[in-house]
């Protein structure tokens, strides 16, 4: 007998989050796809820019200690 009380809760709960995700999706600004292309291409320059200076470091650190040690 609790099996089946505790059933509907279960699918009430279900019910009741998809119904608020929904709801908070319809919320949210979606960007155009030209705004979307922007931001894209926004985000692979950084990725670039910080690669290199990363990649830069990188290769002058390992020279330093090279340096130091050799």
């Amino acid at each position: 007998m609790a099996e089946k009380s505790l059933k509907p809760k279960k699918e009430n709960r279900i019910k009741r989050w998809w119904r608020e995700t929904v709801g908070e999706l319809r919320k949210v600004t979606w960007p155009t796809p030209r705004e979307a292309m922007r931001l894209t291409k926004i985000v692979i320059l950084v990725m670039l820019i910080m690669g290199a200076l990363l990649g830069g470091l990188d290769f002058l650190f390992t020279k330093l200690i090279g340096f130091v040690l050799g």
